[in-house]
């Protein structure tokens, strides 16, 4: 049986990975062992950071309607109370986008959700 030898699937691995690690600096672009370890960082974080960026932008949605609830005084935690009470079924994505682009539509909540804080 001839030898087998293994250049063509060594190479396509080897392009592979510095495919991926394009742009990186120093020997983690160029280095195969060096740049297969850092892809593999890379793409575990990549992993990691796709299921945070969920609660990433939770976060900034909860920032920008407590900022917005301020001029009418209401708190964020209890104007979800009043909401949940009030059963309006926006959600904080929704309800961030109507505070930044149609505020009028957003005023209108505030106040039926008004009604419900002062029963509570």
């Amino acid at each position: 049986m001839p030898r087998s030898k293994s250049s063509v699937t060594h190479k396509r691995r080897y392009r592979k990975v510095v495919k991926y690690t394009k742009g990186m600096r120093g020997k983690r672009k160029n280095v195969y062992t060096i740049a297969k370890h850092s892809m593999l960082r890379a793409l575990s974080f990549a992993f990691a950071h796709r299921r945070k960026k969920k609660g990433d932008f939770r976060s900034l949605w909860i920032v920008r309607l407590n900022a917005a609830l301020m001029p009418y005084g209401i708190k964020y935690s209890r104007f979800i109370y009043a909401l949940k009470k009030a059963n309006v079924l926006l959600n904080r994505k929704a309800l961030s986008n109507l505070a930044i682009e149609d505020s009028k539509a957003f005023e209108a909540v505030v106040d039926v959700v008004k009604k419900h804080l002062k029963h509570s």
